[in-house]
């Protein structure tokens, strides 16, 4: 992939965001293989900026591979963590996808569940740009933190 393929650039305010410097520690840290060793940060978060034009080359219908798998993985870990250090409570992510690419991934802290999200097409996972990344995951973590808090007997369950 060369750099003009890129649809994340160099000095994308977003970059900074909590969300997505938690996405690319998380990245790295699933990447077991070192594939992105020497990899910009703008490369390794580059493909979860699905645009209309990417979206339009992956068929409607399809399997997920094992990359992708991974980044959605990352993904509920990065909300988790988040929601744990603001919230001061251990949070778990738990994912469920069948080979289809269809499932439901939660969020839990004690015996709460602070996100629960129906997935499907998995195969297509991403969002049209770095800040609808960031705006509708940190809209889900505040949500998460405010359950925490008016549910606190059950979260520290």
């Amino acid at each position: 992939m060369s750099q003009a393929a890129l649809a994340v650039e160099t000095g994308e305010p977003f970059m900074t965001s909590a969300v997505v410097v938690e996405m690319l520690k998380q990245l790295r840290a699933l990447d077991t293989y070192d594939t992105y060793e020497g990899w910009s940060d703008e490369k390794i978060i580059d493909p979860l900026v699905m645009t209309k034009e990417r979206k339009r080359e992956i068929p409607i219908i399809g399997d997920p591979d094992e990359i992708t798998l991974a980044r959605i993985k990352a993904y509920y870990n990065s909300i988790a963590s988040l929601i744990e250090k603001r919230a001061g409570k251990m949070a778990v992510p738990v994912i469920n996808i069948t080979h289809e690419g269809f499932g439901r991934a939660f969020v839990l802290v004690g015996k709460l569940i602070v996100v629960d999200k129906t997935l499907r097409d998995v195969h297509r996972f991403g969002f049209p740009s770095l800040e609808d990344l960031s705006t509708k995951t940190e809209a889900v973590i505040e949500k998460a933190v405010a359950l925490i808090e008016q549910y606190k007997e059950v979260a520290e369950a």
